[in-house]
């Protein structure tokens, strides 16, 4: 693979997944639909499995956008000012 097909294909990558990472309003409602569904008991084992190992990646999901957040709002009570915060350069 030449380097400017692996370059490509790393973006198209990176933009796919960008793509399909829900919102933080997404992933909220779909983590109640789960607790919802998984509360009813109606869900046989292996589905309860899975439901519960999808509900925590939202669940870390939701962590985090609320974590960047939270930060976002520090730095505008510091400097009075909102400053877009990049996770990255912490």
């Amino acid at each position: 693979m030449s380097a400017s097909t692996t370059k490509t294909a790393s973006k198209s990558a990176a933009k796919a997944a960008h793509e399909s990472t829900p919102s933080f309003e997404q992933a909220y409602s779909e983590l109640e639909n789960i607790v919802a569904q998984m509360e009813s008991g109606l869900m046989p084992l292996d589905a309860s499995l899975a439901a519960y190992k999808h509900g925590n990646a939202l669940l870390e999901l939701c962590q985090k956008s609320l974590a960047e957040v939270e930060q976002q709002v520090k730095v505008l009570n510091e400097r009075q000012q909102l400053v877009a915060f990049n996770a990255d350069n912490e």
